[in-house]
């Protein structure tokens, strides 16, 4: 009898368990990042010889191929010295981070989305110019177009939101500034562009360098100098001049005499055009229309005029009554991005967790 019943027990308990295997769903088909190309039309405007075919890097989040749901949209706008196609090599950690929040429940299936805004120089600084390419009106109307004709998005404000790091996280403040009507929320990792240094921005490039270059290749890796390609990039964009080859722009140090000078005129019109300070004030109405505004920068980066200029950043925007988080951090701009536990799962994440629309 017992026998009988013990074989009983373990044959009702293999049903069980079969029963239980059956029932239980098959898990979700992993996350994809899959690669298009736009040839722009936008960026035939410039001359400074951009490449137009331009890459996407989509992140799929896991069920998307077998599902008919709609999704919102995380663009996220890289650095200079950098491209989309690094920020999702295999080496990435980006495609784990956001795999493992969606399925530990920090925030629902999403898609993201990193456009190219590479360029012969170290990148672009992501605002309109006659000279270097008008990347805002790229962003805009090209990237997103696409991407919402291409893709199960949710293609409202409330379900669309930006992010960037470093010179990205400056674009990505400004296309939130300037487009609440697109964009519902940003965070900025790191940005720099916020407002004025602690060391005179003037003072950083070699500028006989520039004045005898004949491209990028002249001015890049000057002894170690990371500064002369990027002011160059920057005046590109914000004193731009057609007429002045070969980097077609104006300088913030003029040669006098074959002497580098300062010319007031060129630094005041250039941080007019290009600090988010500025671009605040003269956008208050649209600023104010955005449903989340964060950023962080890290305690130790080795140019501390991005600390200084982060914190006189988050003052002026309390000063204006504009709504936001900022947050200073114990580490360097780039170190706790995107590793386990790291800035993009603990802060970015839930941030936007919080402010989408699903």
């Amino acid at each position: 009898m017992k026998l009988a019943a013990l074989t009983l027990a373990a044959l009702s308990l293999a049903v069980l368990s079969q029963t239980r295997a059956a029932s239980t769903p098959a898990a979700s088909p992993a996350s994809v990042i899959e690669t298009n190309y736009i040839d722009s039309k936008v960026l035939e405007d410039n001359r400074v010889g951009l490449g137009l075919h331009r890459s996407l890097k989509v992140y799929l989040p896991p069920g998307y191929a077998k599902g008919k749901s709609h999704y919102p949209v995380i663009y996220m706008l890289h650095g200079l010295n950098w491209s989309n196609e690094r920020m999702f090599a295999p080496e990435s950690t980006i495609q784990r981070t956001f795999d493992r929040a969606i399925a530990d429940g920090v925030i629902r299936p999403f898609i993201a989305v990193a456009p190219d805004y590479t360029t012969s120089g170290p990148g672009t600084f992501f605002a309109n110019s006659s000279t270097a390419g008008r990347f805002e009106d790229f962003t805009l109307q090209e990237v997103i177009p696409f991407i919402d004709a291409h893709y199960r998005t949710l293609a409202l404000p409330a379900s669309r939101v930006i992010m960037g790091e470093h010179m990205g996280a400056y674009g990505a403040l400004l296309y939130a500034f300037h487009h609440p009507e697109v964009f519902g929320a940003v965070y900025g990792l790191h940005p720099v562009g916020t407002g004025s240094g602690l060391v005179p921005m003037y003072s950083r490039p070699d500028w006989k360098k520039v004045y005898a270059a004949k491209n990028f290749a002249d001015i890049s890796g000057i002894s170690g100098d990371p500064y002369t390609p990027v002011f160059v990039a920057m005046a590109q964009t914000f004193l731009p001049n057609p007429d002045r080859p070969p980097f077609y722009c104006d300088y913030l140090m003029e040669p006098v005499n074959g002497e580098p000078q300062l010319n007031v005129a060129n630094l005041q019109l250039l941080k007019s055009r290009f600090t988010l300070e500025r671009v605040v004030v003269d956008n208050l109405d649209k600023v104010r229309l955005l449903g989340g505004i964060k950023f962080d920068w890290g305690r130790y980066d080795p140019n501390q005029d991005h600390v200084y200029a982060n914190q006189a950043f988050t003052r002026k925007l309390d000063e204006l009554g504009i709504e936001h988080e900022a947050e200073e951090y114990r580490g360097l701009p780039w170190d706790k991005y995107w590793i386990d536990d790291g800035r993009v799962y603990t802060e970015v994440l839930p941030f936007f967790a919080r402010r989408l629309a699903f």
